[in-house]
């Protein structure tokens, strides 16, 4: 059974109340913002007369402007990194998936503002909470499964263990994404191919 039979990512339908439209909405608006101006910079007021409703409505939604960060936080780096578990579960061959997902997520940086600003330490008093993200944990969780897979092809080492290692492999992607807002991609893309071939040689059977 492949992996792409095993997981399947998570839904990115529309919502459909219009509560939740709403709450899309604003949230959208949440990411554009504090993506370009950063958290004490922007208010709710801002964020609501952007998406085009009260303030008193905004706080409906989200407690206060900290609450409201979060979310959009939550919801960039949730939408950068479903790409890449799409990656993941849908790449054919062997390693090729963990190439393309480099490239994905790189690529994709370019559409999350927020995620963006994060990654280049904007917002210090949050730059520990990408490790703690469920949108972090469903990209553990598809690389590991990914590896359960290749390991019932003989694609990757039977003796490894497949959690372990994919926790290993996305810490390595989160370093790349670092280093891509920080240093630029050019030089981040330069150095991916030496932290490919270090997951290779962990996990590629031996000839």
């Amino acid at each position: 059974m492949s992996v792409t039979e095993t997981m399947s990512p998570d839904s990115t339908d529309p919502p459909t109340t219009k509560g939740a439209q709403t709450r899309e909405a604003i949230l959208a608006v949440a990411i554009r913002r504090f993506g370009r101006d950063g958290f004490r910079s922007t208010s709710v007021a801002d964020i609501a007369r952007d998406a085009n409703v009260s303030g008193t409505l905004a706080y409906a939604y989200f407690a206060n402007k900290r609450a409201l960060f979060l979310a959009a936080l939550d919801a960039d780096i949730a939408a950068l990194v479903d790409q890449g578990v799409r990656t993941v579960l849908e790449t054919p061959g062997d390693q090729t998936w963990r190439d393309s997902l480099v490239l994905t997520l790189i690529d994709a940086l370019d559409d999350r503002p927020l995620a963006r600003r994060m990654l280049a330490g904007l917002e210090p008093e949050v730059a520990d909470r990408i490790v703690e993200l469920p949108a972090i944990e469903d990209l553990r969780g598809a690389v590991a499964a990914r590896l359960r897979a290749d390991q019932k092809e003989g694609l990757v080492r039977a003796e490894i263990d497949a959690e372990t290692v994919g926790h290993g492999i996305v810490s390595i992607f989160i370093t790349m994404l670092l280093a891509a807002v920080q240093f630029g991609v050019e030089g981040a893309t330069l150095h991916a191919r030496e932290m490919l071939a270090v997951i290779e040689a962990a996990v590629d059977p031996v000839d």
